[in-house]
């Protein structure tokens, strides 16, 4: 199994060249902080149901979860954006405080049913 060294450097590495492409063609498209909820969100769903699938199931490729988890949705989903917009709100308390409540509640919130929907649509073991 390979779980250091180059080739799981390459896997994230590759990974997260993806995510952050993706991301940063969303907020091209979108710009704005209601965006980067959006994209955080949509991350954490995708990485609950992603681990959720992965689980305990053989054959899984050891490069599978640094690429997915670590590379793309970690280069997709961005934290930093978050505190700058957060921080970009200051001068409006309640808009910023429902911007933060947003991000962590649908976050959390998202990640809870990606990893449900994940486990139910693995295969059933023979």
């Amino acid at each position: 199994m390979i779980t250091t060294g180059w080739p799981v450097i390459g896997a994230v590495a590759a990974g997260g060249a993806l995510g952050a492409a993706a991301r940063y063609a969303a907020t091209a498209a979108a710009p704005g902080p209601w965006t980067t909820v959006a994209i955080n969100v949509a991350g954490c769903l995708a990485m609950g149901a992603f681990l959720a699938r992965i689980e305990d199931r053989p054959g899984t490729h050891p490069l599978l979860r640094p690429f997915v988890a670590t590379g793309v949705l970690g280069g997709f989903t961005t934290f930093s954006a978050f505190a700058v917009q957060t921080l970009g709100l200051g001068d409006r308390p309640l808009l910023a405080a429902g911007y933060l409540a947003a991000t962590v509640a649908g976050s959390l919130g998202a990640v809870r049913l990606g990893h449900r929907l994940g486990r139910g649509v693995k295969e059933n073991p023979a």
